[in-house]
C-alpha cells in the first residue's frame, strides 16, 4: 500500500495575493471592489484589507511604502481594519502601485446639476 504525500496548499490570503499579482485585470477589478466597499461604514474594513492585499501583490507593503513617501507602519496602520487614510495617503499608495482613482455615477439616477453659479469660485 502506497502511502500518498500531503500537497503543499497556502493559505487563502496568500492565493489571493499571488492571483493579484499574476492578473492584473483581475487585480483592477478587485481595486474597484474594494474602493466600493470603502463607501459603505459597514464594510471599511474589508476594503482597506484588499488595499492591503493589492500593496502585497505590488513589491509588498515595505516597497509601497517607501514609493508612496510614508513609513511601512504608516502604511500597515492607514490600511488596517480601522485604518482610516488620508486622500494623500490613498493616492500616494495608488500611484506606488501605478493605478489611479477615478469616478463614476452613484447609485442614484435622473440627479439634475444644481442651477447658478454654486460650483464655481468668485
Amino acid at each position: 500500500m502506497s502511502r500518498r504525500q500531503p500537497q503543499a496548499s497556502i493559505s487563502h490570503d496568500e492565493a489571493i495575493i499571488e492571483e493579484l499579482r499574476a492578473d492584473r485585470e483581475f487585480a483592477i477589478a478587485y481595486l474597484q471592489a474594494a474602493l466600493e466597499e470603502l463607501d459603505d461604514a459597514d464594510n471599511r474594513a474589508a476594503g482597506l484589507l484588499a488595499l492591503r492585499d493589492i500593496a502585497e501583490a505590488y513589491g509588498g507593503m515595505a516597497v509601497v511604502a517607501r514609493d508612496a513617501g510614508i513609513t511601512r507602519e504608516a502604511l500597515y496602520r492607514a490600511l488596517s481594519p480601522k485604518g482610516n487614510p488620508t486622500l494623500k495617503t490613498l493616492l500616494a499608495v495608488l500611484h506606488a502601485m501605478d493605478m489611479r482613482l477615478s469616478v463614476t455615477t452613484g447609485r442614484t439616477q435622473g440627479l439634475t446639476p444644481p442651477q447658478g453659479n454654486t460650483c464655481r469660485p468668485a
